[in-house]
């Protein structure tokens, strides 16, 4: 892999990174304001979980026609976010972030009353392009493109656990309208969060409760107990197995789990990361085939904490679907938005019987 760092015109930091050498020498002359966040967090008393306030993300980019797609390469008259006339992977920084590590403001409290802790939103949030072919989907990529966004991946997650204040890496792709992407070029993006999300802190917590009493990793005994049965299975590779969870939510769900247990993407294997792009793209391409149109999902990435209990961490890749029919969407109605009790309309095992019948020969 070969990585070249360059500046865009408001200075955000681009990055390529390509699977033959080339020059990456072109200029972003676009007139661009400097970029302004002002994002702040603040703590729940009633669950001590943080939420982020962004409002300056309200005019970010919209549904913009495929001509003018800010993801495409730079095309004479058509300047983008990429300078380049084309590229493998590109990773900037966002323009509209959540988090950014230039934000101002001390720790202090909702108007000054001691209730609601508010901080700063310091962190950095980047973009993710996984191909400079605006018509392709992630299922399309070939296995030695997927391998060069788990290096891309990889080295974002390395730089970023070491930048001040960060304390959790979340890669992540949503993709589809019905998720709510409003840019359809092929990418994703990466959250470094100043707090440990509330979904890790939770399994941390399960974790170790789970090796006091067990002795074990709860995701390495539901892996192997998955691996016993079958009854979920979806696709083994030598280092890599998916599986629909067995307690699922979503009408469509499934995790890929290394079988070695490693706190983040950095530190897996170059055989890892291999075996990887093969099994997660046989179960994309069934997920696509499932309903016979391409499927929305959220692709998310579990990484331990940056500083601490990372012992406690056992990466894995969880993707769901909003999508319960071809033409049917799993709306979050009272139990699950008001009390987090979910209700799914199909088992575990017939979700799996489902994305099994689709996988691709």
């Amino acid at each position: 892999m070969n990585r070249t760092t360059r500046r865009l015109a408001d200075g955000r930091e681009i990055i390529y990174f390509d699977e033959r050498p080339v020059p990456r020498d072109a200029v972003d002359e676009r007139d661009l304001p400097p970029v302004v966040a002002a994002s702040e967090i603040r703590l729940d008393p009633l669950t001590r979980e943080w939420v982020a306030m962004a409002a300056h993300r309200q005019s970010r980019t919209y549904k913009p026609p495929a001509d003018l797609c800010p993801l495409c390469p730079t095309k004479p008259g058509r300047p983008s976010e990429i300078p380049e006339a084309e590229y493998d992977v590109a990773v900037f920084e966002n323009r509209f972030p959540s988090f950014a590590a230039g934000v101002t403001g001390d720790q202090t409290t909702v108007d000054g009353l001691g209730v609601v802790p508010v901080a700063p939103g310091r962190g950095r949030c980047e973009v993710v392009c996984f191909t400079s072919d605006h018509q392709r989907s992630f299922a399309e990529l070939s296995p030695r493109r997927v391998r060069t966004v788990m290096d891309a991946w990889a080295d974002r997650t390395e730089y970023l656990s070491t930048v001040e204040g960060v304390r959790q890496v979340f890669p992540f792709e949503n993709r589809g309208e019905e998720i709510g992407v409003t840019l359809h070029h092929p990418h994703g993006q990466i959250y470094a969060y100043p707090f440990v999300t509330p979904r890790t802190e939770r399994m941390i917590e399960v974790a170790r409760a789970h090796l006091a009493e067990h002795g074990s990793h709860p995701l390495g005994d539901v892996l192997a107990a998955e691996l016993r049965s079958g009854a979920r299975l979806l696709a083994r590779g030598e280092h890599w197995t998916a599986f629909v969870p067995p307690a699922a939510r979503w009408p469509v769900q499934l995790r890929v789990v290394p079988h070695r247990q490693v706190p983040d993407i950095a530190a897996l294997t170059a055989a890892e990361r291999d075996d990887f792009a093969e099994v997660y793209l046989r179960v994309l391409r069934s997920c696509d085939a499932l309903y016979g149109r391409p499927l929305p999902y959220v692709a998310a990435w579990h990484q331990a904490p940056v500083h601490r209990d990372r012992e406690l961490g056992w990466l894995h890749l969880e993707l769901f679907s909003v999508l319960r029919a071809p033409d049917k969407l799993k709306y979050l109605a009272g139990s699950e938005s008001g009390m987090a009790v979910w209700v799914n309309d199909a088992t575990p095992e017939q979700i799996a019987d489902r994305l099994r019948a689709a996988l691709p020969a």
